[in-house]
């Protein structure tokens, strides 16, 4: 156990230290939202995450809560669907459609309706398995920068099918390949039923108009 946490914890700082240039090559070139504007296009993302407990048909899995999530980090995400770094059908369609202004302005709707910040608590003890994930995405699962994602109040299957894409090649990034690599099943289900049950916690979003 000692040989894995010590393995956790260098994989944590290689983690943390190049997500964190990342994040300074690009601040650059990420401009604020428009909220407003969001409102009116992310009407039909509602569909989907605007509906508790709303399913992904297959695999079968509930899609993710997008209340109060960063908005760097979901413009991200919207545009690795858009270039198939994430596979996943409708999600690079709706992606596929949006300027990447459009993708900006969604996300900045959604994220600053109730925006989930840190509290500096935690729910529970953080599993050894999470210990290199609390690095970048908070031990109380809030994103401890705009571009990683707060995972507070995640759906618990939605995390497990993440890691489990991240680490079957189907979610592209080398970073989060390699540390879903190390995990065994145990340890994703761990995981995510940690960081499922953090608070504060993102949220379904609900039609404004």
């Amino acid at each position: 156990m000692l040989l894995i946490n010590k393995s956790f914890k260098v994989f944590a700082g290689v983690l943390a230290l190049t997500l964190a240039t990342c994040a300074v090559v690009h601040a650059d070139e990420l401009r604020a939202g428009d909220a407003a504007h969001g409102a009116k296009l992310g009407y039909t993302c509602l569909g989907c995450h605007g509906v508790a407990d709303y399913r992904n048909a297959y695999p079968a899995y509930r899609v993710p809560k997008i209340g109060g999530q960063h908005a760097d980090y979901m413009a991200a995400a919207l545009a690795e669907y858009r270039g198939g770094a994430r596979l996943h059908p409708t999600m690079r369609a709706q992606a596929s459609s949006m300027t990447v202004q459009d993708a900006r302005d969604i996300a900045a709707y959604f994220a600053t309706q109730s925006p989930v910040t840190s509290q500096g608590k935690t729910v529970g003890t953080l599993p050894p398995a999470a210990q290199a994930c609390a690095a970048c995405h908070g031990a109380d699962g809030v994103g401890i920068l705009a571009e990683y994602p707060t995972l507070a109040g995640q759906q618990v299957d939605y995390i497990e099918q993440a890691l489990r894409a991240y680490r079957k090649g189907t979610r592209q990034n080398a970073i989060m390949a390699g540390f879903a690599a190390t995990l065994q099943e145990s340890d994703i289900h761990a995981v995510a039923v940690y960081f499922s049950n953090q608070r504060p916690a993102l949220w379904v979003p609900q039609a404004t108009r």
